[in-house]
Parts: structure tokens; C-alpha cells; sequence
């Protein structure tokens, strides 16, 4: 179909078209009219992306799309709304009840039916580049509207807060719990040390341990000495019983050695009277008697030595037999100090383990109790909402507007659609669709001016007319 086919038929119809489109547009205009006026109140609130300032927890998440979507559905869940329903004691309002009686006939509960009203008028959005969220508030009065935007603010931030609180104070008492049973471990660890301690005599079991070993040591070095000193003496003891007067001691002894040489003098002199005088001569026999005083001296002192040197040697055996029994007895107080020491350290490590137990389980108490004590949470009001000057629906001149086109359409169309059941011959171009045959040309109308609009077959045959009659 052409423009110009349109075109006339629209003008042929044009009654049907005017009527349809200002019944339309007039039915629009007094629809809206007719409406309640709707006010929109918008507050936003900011989701704060910093670690916490408690934990210093960063949650990578908070800025995701997910995490979004879930605070949009934390406002507008029912604990919101039963929260604003709460902080605004909706339910103590006379016509609220009244209200809710004649809607429900008394059946559920007041406070979920408000619930459930409120949210229908409640609209959250989130912000696309930014942690921002926009809730909405639509009613028929400004300010109920700025109000109740507000109070799904405040209510979503103390939800927010209660959420994160109270799991918090339930973790709380249970590291309470677990704290309690840390300290009763730690104290029975500390009591079977101290107990442990007192009956081993132990105070410092690492400095005690250092001395008795180096007491072992010790001995073992003494042992070692006297045990040479003993091998010698034995030795000595052992030349003494072969022959006495080649003892070393005997012959290092000053008495002996002074002995032997008065001893070899006496000799020579009575060698020398003997020969001059005779075995009888007085002088002889005093010097025999001197030689026999000086001899039995001699073996009297060489027999001094000879027991002193055995004496010794009994005495650097008792004295190795003694050093050896202390070595025994330090070796095995060694011994016991180290299994003494070996077990200490196992209740040592048992204290050190259950106090380090302990100290973890505080610390999580003490930041358990601080969460749960908090007053801030990550979520914040950025703006309140304020009462609006103008209402944002109904719009009574874009309703009007789209009626007029929205009519203008529905008359076109009805106009094509009654063309089409009953057709009319408009133009030429009809009359040589329907006839088949060549039209010579069109007359104009008595006492009408040629029309620009005229269509293009009517002008073509006009000029072919005219160029024939010129001919």
C-alpha cells in the first residue's frame, strides 16, 4: 500500500480516526487524572569495601555482584520489614488495625501483614559502579514516603549489624566454654610439674644436669689419674718384694744413702785395723760394732721405705676402689637425673602445649567479645531521603501522549481493517485495478481546484490526456 493510498483513506474514514483517537487520548487523560498520586522517596546506603577494623578480616567478595545481590535481598526480606514495622509502631496505630481486620478477617498476624505491604511499596536497586545501594519508597504522601525510605535504611543497617553481632556472641560463649576447659587443662599440667619437681628435688633441671656431668666427668678424670698412681705403686711395691735395696725409693731415700756411705767408710776403717791389728784388738772390735750398728740403721730404714712404698700402694687402692664407687653412684645419678629430666621435659611440653592452647582460645574470646560488643558494622547511610516536591506517577502528560499515538495507531488500523471488509474505489488507480482496461483520463470535480495531493496514475493520465488533445 502507498502513502497516498493511506492517505485517502485515512481522509474517507477521517470521522472513525478523529473519533477513536480522542476517545483514546481523552480515556487516558481522565484515567490519569482519576489516579491516586504516587510519591517516590529515594535514601542510598554505602557498603564500605575497608578490612574490618576488628579483625582486620579483608573480604574480597564485598564488591562483587553476588555479594550486591545479596544485601538487595537482605532489605528486602521480611526481618527488614518487620524491623520497620517494629521502630515504627505501625501496629499501635487504630486505622492499621482496623485495616488489617477488614482485609484479613484477623487471620496471620498484624505485623507480617504489614511486612508484606511495605515491601510491595519498597524497591532496591544496586548501583552498577560503585557499592552503593538505592532504595526506593513509593506513597500517596511525600512525607510517608521520605519516612519509610529511612526506616528501610536504618532497619537494613541494624540488621546488618545483628547479623554480624550475633554470631559473633554465640561463637563468644563457646570460646567462653572452651577457655574454661583450656585453663583447667593448663592448671592439672602445672600442678603435675610442680608436683613432679618437688619430688625429684628438681629446680633447674638443665643447670643441675650440667653439674652432676661435669662432676661425672670429673670423677672419671680422677679415676684415670689414680688409677696410674696405682699401677705405679704396684710396681714399686712389686721391685720392693724382689729386692729392697735396688728400690728406686730406696735408693733416692737421703737416710739410706747417708747410711751407705758411713756405712762404707766404717767398713774400710775396720778393713784397715783389722790388718794392722788383729781381729782382737779393741779398736777392731769397736769398729766391727759400729759397722753392725750402721747396717742394722740401714735395714732398719730400708725397710721404713720399703713399707712406706706398700703402704702407698694400699692407700692409692683405697683410694681408686673409693673414686670408682663415687664414679658409680655419679654415673647412675646421672642416669636417674636424665630420665628425671627426660620426663620433666614431657611435662614441661605439656604445659607449654596447653598453654599455648590456651592463649590461642583467649585471643579468639577477647576478639569475639570485641565483634560482639561492635556498634559499626560495613554497611552506612550515604544520603536520607527527603519528601518529594512533585509525585512520580501517575505522568498525566506522558500517559496523554501515548495515548495519542497508541489512538492514532488503533484508528489507522481500524480504518485499514473496515477498508479491507468493505472496499471502496478511492483513486485511478482502483478504477484500473477493478476495470483491467487503460483510463483516458480523470475530470475534476465542478467549480474544485486541481489537488496537489492528486494521485500520481490521476496526474499521469491528466498529462497524457492534454499532451493528446495539444496534438
Amino acid at each position: 500500500m502507498t502513502p497516498s493510498k493511506l492517505i485517502s483513506i485515512i481522509r474517507a474514514r477521517w470521522s472513525l480516526v478523529l473519533l477513536v483517537v480522542v476517545l483514546t487520548t481523552l480515556t487516558a487523560l481522565g484515567v490519569s487524572l482519576s489516579m491516586q498520586p504516587k510519591y517516590v522517596a529515594t535514601a542510598s546506603v554505602l557498603i564500605d569495601a575497608k578490612p574490618d577494623p576488628i579483625s582486620a578480616l579483608i573480604y574480597p567478595g564485598l564488591a562483587s555482584p553476588s555479594y550486591m545481590n545479596t544485601q538487595v535481598d537482605v532489605i528486602a526480606s521480611d526481618r527488614v520489614a518487620l524491623r520497620v514495622v517494629k521502630d515504627m509502631k505501625l501496629t499501635e496505630l487504630p486505622e492499621v488495625r482496623q485495616n488489617w481486620q477488614a482485609a484479613t478477617n484477623g487471620e496471620g498476624t498484624i505485623e507480617q501483614w504489614l511486612a508484606q505491604g511495605l515491601k510491595g511499596n519498597m524497591e532496591v536497586k544496586p548501583s552498577k559502579e560503585s557499592n552503593v545501594l538505592m532504595v526506593t519508597y513509593k506513597s500517596p504522601q511525600p512525607e510517608a514516603a521520605a519516612a519509610f525510605a529511612n526506616a528501610f535504611v536504618k532497619a537494613y543497617v541494624g540488621t546488618t549489624l545483628e547479623l554480624r553481632v550475633d554470631p559473633a556472641r554465640q561463637y563468644a560463649g563457646y570460646f567462653e566454654q572452651q577457655s574454661k576447659a583450656a585453663l583447667d587443662k593448663l592448671e592439672v599440667a602445672r600442678s603435675k610439674l610442680s608436683a613432679y619437681e618437688r619430688e625429684h628435688g628438681i629446680l633447674a633441671t638443665d643447670e643441675r644436669m650440667d653439674i652432676e656431668s661435669s662432676r661425672l666427668s670429673e670423677l672419671s678424670s680422677q679415676l684415670v689419674a689414680v688409677q696410674a698412681v696405682t699401677a705405679e705403686s704396684n710396681s714399686r711395691q712389686g721391685a720392693a718384694a724382689r729386692g729392697s735395696e735396688n728400690l728406686p725409693d730406696v735408693l733416692a731415700n737421703p737416710v739410706v744413702s747417708s747410711l751407705k756411705g758411713e756405712l762404707s767408710r766404717s767398713e774400710a776403717r775396720l778393713q784397715e785395723l783389722s790388718t794392722r791389728y788383729g781381729d782382737n784388738h779393741p779398736q777392731v772390735i769397736e769398729a766391727k760394732a759400729s759397722v753392725a750398728d750402721l747396717r742394722t740403721k740401714m735395714a732398719t730404714e730400708i725397710r721404713r721405705v720399703t713399707g712406706a712404698v706398700g703402704v702407698t700402694n694400699t692407700i692409692n687402692r683405697q683410694r681408686e676402689s673409693e673414686i670408682r664407687a663415687q664414679l658409680d653412684e655419679q654415673r647412675v645419678k646421672v642416669v636417674k637425673l636424665k630420665e628425671a629430666r627426660d620426663e620433666a621435659a614431657g611435662l614441661i611440653r605439656e604445659v607449654d602445649s596447653a598453654q599455648r592452647g590456651y592463649d590461642s582460645i583467649a585471643a579468639r574470646l577477647t576478639q569475639t567479645n570485641l565483634e560482639s560488643q561492635s556498634t559499626q558494622s560495613n554497611v552506612s547511610t550515604l544520603t536520607e531521603a527527603t519528601p518529594p516536591m512533585r509525585p512520580a506517577s501517575p505522568r498525566v502528560g506522558l500517559n496523554t501522549a501515548l495515548a495519542f499515538v497508541a489512538g492514532l495507531i488503533l484508528a489507522v488500523g481500524m480504518a485499514l481493517l473496515l477498508e479491507m471488509r468493505d472496499r471502496k474505489i478511492r483513486d485511478a488507480d482502483d478504477v484500473m485495478a477493478l476495470l483491467q482496461i487503460p483510463m483516458l483520463g480523470v475530470l475534476p470535480a465542478p467549480n474544485k481546484r486541481p489537488n496537489k495531493l492528486l494521485p500520481t496514475a490521476e496526474r499521469r493520465l491528466l498529462g497524457h490526456a492534454a499532451s493528446r488533445g495539444a496534438a
